[in-house]
C-alpha cells in the first residue's frame, strides 16, 4: 500500500513539476518511440507481476503441502515478496503516468526526468524479480529446517535470559500441588470466543499486577495452549482487590495459531511433522526425517542444559506471585521423539538417527533425571524394534547408533571401552 500511495503521488506531482521547471531538458527520442517504450513497459511489467506472483504461490502451496501447512504464512508472508509487488506497481503506475505526459498538448516533448525513472524502475524491478527467485531457494528442504531449528534456538537463549535477569525459580512439581499452599482462589479469568492460541505471556505485567492486589496468579492455561470457550486461563489467590479482566487479558496474548515467540515447544512439533510426513506411504523420505532429527537433536541438548518445570516468579521482597505451567524434560522427550518412533519402526535409517541422538544426549547431559529419562526411552525404543516388521539382522542394524542415520556405524560405549583395552594390551606387548 505504501508503495502504490507513494507512486500514485509521485504521478500526480513529478511530471508537473518537470514540465514546469524542467521543459529545457530534452532528448532525442521521438514521442512515437516514447510511447512505445512506455506502453510496452505499462502492459509488459502488468503481465510480468502476474505471471512471477503466480509461480510463486504455486511454488509456496507445494511446499507447504510438503512440509507443514502451518508454514504457509512463512512462504507467503516474507517481506521481500511485498517489495516486489510494491516496485512492480510502482512502475506501472509511473509508467502510465508518464505516457500522459508524453506530448502533452500536442507539442511534441517527451519528459526527460520521467523516462530515466520509468527506466531506473525497470531495473528495480529487474532486480527485485531476482532477489525473489534466488529466494525462493529458502524452500529448500534444508533451509526450511535451518530456519525452523534457529526459531528454536532464539526462544531457548531467551528462555535462559529470563532465568538469568528475573527472580524467576524452577519447580519441577505441580501446579496443582503448589496451589494447596496458597490462598483460596478469588477470582478465574475464563476465555470468551472462538478458539484461540496462547502465543506469549508477559511476566512483567502479571508480577506488577500481583503485586498491586497483594495476590499469587496462577497460569491455568500456558504458552501454546488452544482455548476454547469457557476455559480457565488463569487463576487469582488471595487478591486484596478485584483485578480487572482486561487488565489481566493484556498480559496473555493470544492469537489465530501458535507462534514461535515464547514457545520451544512449536519449533520441535514442525520438525516433528515434516520428519513424519517424510515418514508417510505416500512420500517415503526417510532422509528428510534424519534431517529434521538433526535439529530436534540440536534443540534438546539445548534445553537439557537448562532448569525445565513449572516457572515461580517472585517479587522483590521473595514472596511468590506468578506460577506458569511449563514443560519438563518427559514432555519435551515425547513430544520430539514418540510420534517419529511410531512411524519410523520399520526404517532402519530412522532407528539408528534416533539411537545417536539419544545416545548424544545421555552422555552430554549431566542432570541424573535427564539422563534416567534418556535410558528409559533407549529401551522404550529397542521393545519399539522388537515389535517392528524387520527381520532378526535389519533389527541388529536398527539398534547400531549412526548419526547418519544410514552412513557410519557406531558401536555401543561398551564395545568402544573393550577395543580401547584390547589396543593398550597389544601396545604394552
Amino acid at each position: 500500500m505504501l508503495y502504490t500511495v507513494a507512486s500514485l503521488v509521485a504521478a500526480a506531482i513529478l511530471p508537473r513539476l518537470e514540465r514546469h521547471f524542467l521543459a529545457g531538458y530534452t532528448h532525442s527520442m521521438s514521442v512515437t518511440s516514447a510511447v512505445a517504450f512506455l506502453s510496452a513497459a505499462a502492459s509488459g511489467i502488468l503481465a510480468f507481476t502476474a505471471i512471477v506472483f503466480s509461480i510463486a504461490f504455486v511454488l509456496v502451496q507445494f511446499s507447504a503441502i510438503a512440509y507443514s501447512p502451518r508454514l504457509v504464512l512463512w512462504f507467503a508472508g516474507r517481506p521481500g515478496v511485498y517489495h516486489a509487488l510494491g516496485i512492480f506497481i510502482a512502475t506501472f503506475t509511473y509508467s502510465m503516468a508518464t505516457l500522459l505526459w508524453t506530448d502533452r498538448g500536442g507539442d511534441g516533448s517527451v519528459p526527460l526526468f520521467s523516462t530515466l525513472l520509468v527506466l531506473a524502475l525497470l531495473s528495480t524491478s529487474m532486480i527485485a524479480f531476482s532477489r525473489l527467485v534466488q529466494g525462493l531457494s529458502q524452500m529448500q528442504i534444508t533451509e526450511v529446517l535451518s530456519f525452523i531449528g534457529d526459531r528454536g534456538r532464539a526462544v531457548i537463549a531467551g528462555q535462559a535470559r529470563l532465568l538469568a535477569t528475573r527472580n524467576v525459580h524452577i519447580s519441577d512439581g505441580d501446579v496443582a500441588i503448589g496451589e494447596a499452599e496458597l490462598d483460596p482462589v478469588v477470582q478465574t479469568l475464563a476465555h470468551k470466543g472462538s478458539p484461540r492460541s496462547v502465543t506469549s505471556i508477559d511476566l512483567d505485567r502479571l508480577l506488577q499486577l500481583a503485586r498491586g492486589s497483594r495476590a499469587v496468579i496462577v497460569m491455568s492455561a500456558t504458552v501454546g495452549d488452544t482455548l476454547v470457550e469457557g476455559d480457565p486461563i488463569l487463576r487469582v489467590h488471595g487478591a486484596a482487590m478485584p483485578i480487572p479482566e482486561r487488565e489481566l487479558m493484556q498480559a496473555v496474548h493470544i492469537g489465530a495459531q501458535r507462534t514461535f515467540e515464547q514457545d520451544p515447544k512449536y519449533p520441535l512439533r514442525l520438525l516433528v511433522d515434516i520428519a513424519i510426513k517424510a515418514l508417510s506411504p505416500a512420500i517415503n523420505d526417510p532422509t528428510t526425517a534424519v534431517q529434521a532429527i538433526d535439529q530436534i537433536n540440536d534443540l534438546l541438548l539445548r534445553l537439557g542444559r537448562e532448569e525445565l518445570g513449572n516457572l515461580r516468579m517472585s517479587d522483590q521482597e521473595g514472596r511468590l506471585r506468578v506460577v506458569v505451567p511449563m514443560p519438563t524434560w518427559d514432555d519435551y522427550l515425547a513430544l520430539a521423539f514418540d510420534e517419529v518412533r511410531h512411524y519410523g519402526a520399520d526404517s532402519i535409517q530412522v532407528m539408528r538417527r534416533l539411537r545417536a541422538a539419544l545416545v548424544g544426549l545421555s552422555q552430554v547431559d549431566a542432570k541424573p533425571m535427564h539422563r534416567a529419562a534418556i535410558e528409559a526411552y533407549l529401551r522404550h525404543l529397542d521393545r519399539a524394534i522388537a515389535q517392528s516388521e524387520l527381520d532378526a539382522q535389519d533389527r541388529a542394524a536398527a539398534r547400531q547408533p549412526d548419526a547418519q542415520g544410514l552412513g557410519l556405524s557406531r558401536k555401543p560405549p561398551a564395545r568402544r571401552s573393550a577395543s580401547r583395552k584390547i589396543k593398550g594390551a597389544v601396545d604394552s606387548r
